[in-house]
């Protein structure tokens, strides 16, 4: 009877060390519980906010100013995600900071945007003064036939008005011929309210100078001829010599190929051009 006394304790101690598994397998089964919990409770996102969210940040991507050139992107401090009023702090109130009569930047920048500059003004109101008058200019052309004597094209730096030499000096002269006078008097009432430099530039062929000229070369020449249409605008028409500027190119810039004799004729030209003084903005 003593004998079984002793060996029930150690059976009861041998059965317990064997059910200890289940106390570990519980623990990890528990363990799995949780963790399929919290996977579970990070898939489900809030549409609303995911919303909220992801439009912000492609607002902030398309504004075009970047964080690090200090423009309203992700890092701005008081701007919250994107500083477009998504985490923007309340007022006293409990309203939201932003308010809701107040416009998006984005829709303020646009309204900036349209409204012109006063140099986009100026540039604008030159462009019309130009075109007026090169339309006015070609009329003229048209209703007298002076077409072959007289060309008027829009280029980069202006309105270029080219008056044939022919028409305007005879062979290896400087002195203006009077059926030239009636067209240059047109073009100085034009010029007259134009509030814009006009250049006028003389220029020759690539023939050298006859000895029996009074000019020493094509240089002086082409001068000459440029300076007595300046001198007719000031001391005949009154204009006023801040307007102009005038110099002689000789034959150093050619509109048409020297090697022809059409090609040199037109090259004996005085040109006459409008400046542009202000460029487009970009």
């Amino acid at each position: 009877m003593r004998q079984r006394n002793r060996r029930q304790p150690r059976a009861a101690a041998g059965k317990e060390s064997r059910d200890r598994w289940m106390i570990t397998y519980a623990d990890l089964i528990t363990l799995l519980l949780i963790f399929f919990v919290i996977l579970y409770a990070m898939s489900s996102l809030d549409s609303q906010k995911y919303a909220i969210v992801s439009g912000s940040l492609s607002d902030t991507f398309k504004s075009g100013s970047t964080v690090l050139e200090g423009g309203s992107g992700v890092l701005e401090g008081n701007q919250g995600i994107t500083g477009t009023g998504v985490s923007k702090g309340n007022n006293a109130d409990g309203t939201d900071g932003a308010g809701a009569d107040t416009p998006a930047a984005g829709q303020e920048g646009d309204g900036a945007a349209h409204q012109p500059s006063a140099r986009e003004l100026a540039f604008r109101e030159q462009e019309a003064k130009l075109t007026a008058l090169m339309g006015v200019i070609t009329q003229y052309v048209e209703e007298n036939n002076l077409g072959e004597q007289i060309f008027v094209a829009d280029k980069p730096q202006g309105i270029a008005i080219t008056l044939s030499d022919r028409f305007l000096f005879d062979a290896g002269k400087a002195e203006l011929k009077s059926p030239a006078l009636p067209a240059l008097r047109q073009l100085s009432g034009l010029f007259r309210g134009i509030g814009a430099t006009i250049s006028i530039e003389g220029h020759t062929d690539n023939v050298p100078v006859t000895a029996a000229s009074e000019y020493t070369d094509n240089w002086e020449l082409s001068g000459a001829r440029a300076l007595s249409v300046l001198r007719f605008f000031l001391d005949n028409e009154g204009l006023s010599p801040d307007t102009f500027q005038y110099a002689g190119y000789a034959d150093t810039r050619p509109a048409y190929d020297n090697a022809t004799t059409e090609g040199r004729q037109k090259n004996r030209r005085v040109e006459l051009i409008v400046l542009r003084q202000l460029q487009e903005e970009e």
